[in-house]
């Protein structure tokens, strides 16, 4: 709302004598009060109606999220502002960001998102099958809706004094893991599969898997909340030896702690680890934001968009930009959820839901 100004113009006053000696007569106080008041009444109107005009104009979009993406999405909500902006159109966007599927539930609650950019699948299945995102989101988007990928390694202290390399050091006796919970986060779930899978990558069997992983958990002080809590737990409460989260974090880790805390690990294999994207339609049928939310998703999978997720350790879905990017993206012996699984629903409903596998191993400690 615009202020209000005072008026400042100064009157004069000449006296003169009269033959009644009477002085000549003031302007009378309630006409200039009258209007002062009105030039004020007519000013904060105008100002009010360009207010409402400019909010009118201004498509607002909350981009719901998981807990390690918010610098990435920092940078790709002003890019993705500044295009439109180019365009003619004015779009503000707002972020949201915590464990992946706390983030789902919150959505399913109620919580008025347009987009969902997560990094689980079962996350929003889950909020398809509440009725709120399309039956088919993976068919609304290239690569099954999942427009970057990312994978788990391993962050140490600086000079890695427990001088870990892989998988096996984890599970060796005085090393302290450092890894979120993977019933409330999809950080924690890849963890999990990665750690199981890479006994499987190997030639290992199921059972063989899931004694590796007891071993692992039982070297668990603690379960984060979620990828940027695990984060704090490992740097600010100095918790652990070894961390285990996506490759993206090292990015985060930099920026916000300052060069040189950390040393990223890559393992000999890890899990290919999909970010998927839905539009919310329950929200944008109502706010009628379908066509921005779309725009907003299809960013990601532009060119622009590709480079910022390669600028944050973000996998492209871009050969191109990969190829561009190989220095960061170290050459890792990836496999899928699909290939030790069967689907990320599969693992959701054998190891991550109530009474499953994780739930007897990490209380049989």
């Amino acid at each position: 709302m615009p202020q209000r100004h005072k008026e400042t113009r100064k009157l004069s006053f000449v006296f003169v004598k009269s033959t009644s000696r009477m002085p000549f007569p003031l302007p009378k106080r309630p006409e200039f009060s009258t209007m002062t008041t009105a030039l004020r009444t007519t000013a904060a109107a105008l100002g009010l109606a360009l207010s409402t005009l400019a909010s009118a104009q201004t498509t607002p979009l909350l981009n719901v999220s998981y807990d390690v993406a918010r610098e990435f999405y920092k940078d790709i909500n002003s890019a993705f502002v500044e295009q439109q902006k180019k365009a003619g159109k004015a779009v503000v966007v707002n972020q949201s960001h915590a464990g992946s599927s706390a983030q789902a539930r919150a959505v399913a609650d109620g919580l008025e998102a347009d987009v969902v950019t997560m990094n689980t699948t079962t996350d929003v299945d889950f909020l398809a099958d509440k009725g709120v995102v399309a039956k088919d989101w993976r068919q609304k988007f290239p690569h099954n809706a999942a427009p970057t990928t990312s994978t788990m390694l391993f962050l140490v202290r600086n000079g890695n004094p427990k001088n870990i390399k892989d998988w096996d050091d984890l599970i060796k006796p005085g090393v302290q893991v450092v890894v979120v919970n993977p019933k409330t986060g999809g950080n924690g779930r890849y963890a999990y599969l990665a750690a199981w899978g890479q006994v499987r990558a190997k030639g290992g069997s199921d059972a063989q898997a899931a004694e590796f992983v007891k071993k692992l958990y039982a070297n668990v002080p603690v379960l984060a909340r979620g990828g940027r809590d695990a984060t704090g737990v490992f740097l600010q409460r100095n918790i652990g030896d070894v961390l285990i989260t996506f490759e993206s974090e090292v990015v985060s880790v930099n920026k916000e702690f300052g060069a040189g805390k950390v040393d990223a690990v890559h393992p000999s294999a890890s899990v290919v680890a999909e970010n998927p994207v839905a539009i919310v339609e329950r929200t944008v049928n109502k706010k009628g934001t379908a066509a921005q939310a779309k725009a907003y998703l299809d960013f990601l999978y532009s060119e622009q968009g590709q480079e910022i997720a390669a600028r944050h350790n973000i996998r492209p879905r871009s050969e191109a930009v990969l190829k561009k990017h190989a220095d960061v993206f170290k050459p890792i012996k990836l496999f899928t959820v699909e290939q030790y699984f069967g689907s990320f629903a599969d693992a959701q409903k054998v190891h991550f839901n109530d009474g499953g596998q994780f739930d007897q191993i990490y209380t049989a400690r």
